[in-house]
């Protein structure tokens, strides 16, 4: 393991500092402050009752992974079987697993910069070397086959909404990518994890285009069940039976109250109020941050604002760190995402409310107003 490569995520550092303040108008942490649909708790107290402690197989409960089966044939028309589906500890679990699965030692792992810190913290931790291929808004933040070409890489991992742009991969970029990956023997690994927080259009799953990909998703933020640390996985037929022996290794299975909760998480009506809830904080906070700095582009996706503060500054670590000392504003830098002038951005989520964020913009407005 390569820890000395590791790199801390900031923004867990950002949430530990935020906490000395009770007055912290918070951007930060990606995770959403709504609840479940209230079914997903009295399923939990349900199986509370019922004294469900004991580990389920690796794969996950079969009830649960049927729903998830469902679930993409509603949703996208695609077919599944639940012996492809691996119920995870969070997303995190599920990429040890796939990373693990698809990267030998040495392995080369393509990702974009910007992008979520933890793809390459985990690379590292496997001794898998992370290869970086710039993104921005000239190709609309989405790596494509141009990119793959000029690069020798085992694996391809994208998001799509994605962190930190909430960009969404058009469908004809999706598909090359992936044509291409499978002539050149590259894996590709599809993180979905903001599927359902779409406002626009609808993001297609990498299923809709081979069955040789591997996805991965959760409950952590469509289904506002963070804290219940509940990802899955799905894989090709043939690699089902290596990522259930390696997921037996890792850790044995998922919690097992969290997926008796998760039975009741796919409560489509009440999804769609979340959806719309996070449209308007996004339609609001890409208005009011637009005439303030400047945002590449209104996000498709996810609940995240990429923003470029370089009118102010160009340490986004040190203006985070200036907006949290003076004024008890919570960002996250955009070097927590990559390299590649991420200097100069600043991430938002629009994770909390209307009248939580619009105190935050009156701050940053009145303080750089004085600077």
């Amino acid at each position: 393991m390569r820890y000395e490569k590791m790199s801390s995520f900031i923004v867990m550092d950002i949430v530990r500092e935020a906490l000395k303040y009770e007055d912290t108008i918070h951007f930060e942490i990606g995770q959403p402050d709504l609840n479940p649909t209230p079914k997903v708790k009295q399923r939990l107290a349900k199986a509370l009752d019922d004294d469900k402690f004991s580990y389920t197989e690796s794969l996950g409960l079969l009830q649960l992974r049927e729903k998830i089966v469902e679930h993409y044939k509603k949703e996208y028309k695609v077919d599944i079987k639940p012996s492809q589906i691996l119920l995870t500890p969070g997303t995190s679990g599920a990429f040890l697993v796939a990373y693990t699965l698809t990267l030998k030692h040495k392995g080369k792992l393509g990702l974009s910069d910007p992008s979520y810190p933890c793809y390459k913290n985990f690379a590292h931790m496997l001794d898998i070397d992370p290869v970086f291929m710039n993104i921005d808004k000239s190709c609309n933040y989405q790596l494509n086959i141009e990119h793959l070409k000029k690069n020798k890489i085992d694996a391809l991992q994208i998001s799509s909404p994605s962190n930190p742009t909430g960009n969404i991969y058009e469908d004809n970029n999706l598909k090359e990518l992936i044509e291409y990956c499978d002539k050149n023997r590259i894996a590709f690994i599809s993180d979905e994890l903001y599927h359902g927080l779409v406002y626009e259009k609808k993001a297609s799953t990498a299923l809709q285009f081979s069955s040789n990909v591997i996805v991965i998703n959760g409950f952590s933020k469509y289904y506002c069940m963070p804290g219940l640390r509940l990802g899955w996985m799905i894989v090709p037929e043939k690699l089902s039976r290596e990522a259930e022996i390696i997921a037996q290794n890792i850790f044995i299975s998922a919690p097992t109250l969290s997926q008796y909760a998760a039975l009741e998480a796919f409560d489509y009506e009440y999804l769609e109020s979340i959806k719309e809830i996070f449209k308007k904080r996004r339609d609001y906070l890409f208005k009011e941050l637009n005439e303030i700095f400047s945002v590449d582009a209104k996000p498709e996706g996810a609940f995240y604002l990429w923003v470029d503060v370089s009118k102010y500054a160009n340490d986004s670590f040190s203006f985070a760190k200036e907006l949290l000392e003076n004024i008890h504003i919570a960002t996250t830098p955009g070097i927590d995402f990559g390299a590649n002038k991420t200097n100069k951005y600043l991430r938002f989520a629009y994770t909390r409310d209307i009248e939580h964020m619009k105190e935050g913009i009156k701050r940053l407005k009145e303080y750089l107003q004085s600077r």
